[in-house]
């Protein structure tokens, strides 16, 4: 069983993301969602400068994120005007409920970007957490759609900021399936002096 939110230790041992593709309604409603975000800002930040927003994208503005897609596919490839961007179209539209984290470091703070952007990090790990305690599935998605920046400018990016990712949220269709995990012996290793 994924996702067993019977105790803590349960959940952490069969974590499993979703399949953005595979995901149905019902979504988070928008009291879930306010709560997955709520519980997903509980994150380390050192400083406490909150170095991260979180745009929500409604049913209703999906086609409006496909255009935005399109349009900043074709300003980047001129060579795809008039191509089948049909996976752009499918992106946007995938699960029930979409969210985009950004990655906002304070600039001039003493606490350094990579700290910051560890953090904006967390909170992404923490939706997909929220998610699944609430009985959903998540699913984090980077891609070109995270690091083009005039699809970022859309979202509010400045100088310095990014995308962390798109994350789709839902009910899964089907059975999730395992994926390879790594082994512990091939990244964990004892500090030799």
């Amino acid at each position: 069983m994924f996702n067993d939110t019977s105790s803590l230790r349960a959940y952490l041992a069969s974590r499993r993301s979703g399949k953005a593709r595979d995901m149905v309604a019902p979504g988070p409603d928008a009291a879930q969602l306010r709560d997955i975000i709520t519980l997903a800002l509980r994150t380390p930040d050192h400083g406490k400068l909150a170095p991260w927003r979180i745009v929500t994208i409604s049913a209703d503005q999906r086609e409006a994120l496909a255009s935005l897609l399109k349009a900043a596919w074709v300003a980047e490839n001129p060579g795809a005007a008039g191509l089948d961007l049909s996976a752009l179209d499918q992106f946007a539209h995938q699960a029930p409920s979409l969210l985009v984290l950004l990655s906002t470091p304070v600039a001039g703070s003493k606490i350094p970007v990579w700290e910051q952007q560890m953090s904006a990090g967390a909170v992404g790990m923490n939706l997909l957490h929220a998610a699944h305690a609430h009985g959903f599935v998540g699913s984090w998605l980077t891609g070109w759609a995270a690091y083009n920046r005039d699809v970022a400018a859309a979202f509010g990016a400045e100088d310095g900021d990014s995308i962390v990712g798109y994350f789709f949220l839902g009910s899964p269709a089907r059975e999730l399936d395992e994926r390879p995990r790594p082994e512990y012996d091939a990244v964990v290793r004892p500090w030799e002096i």
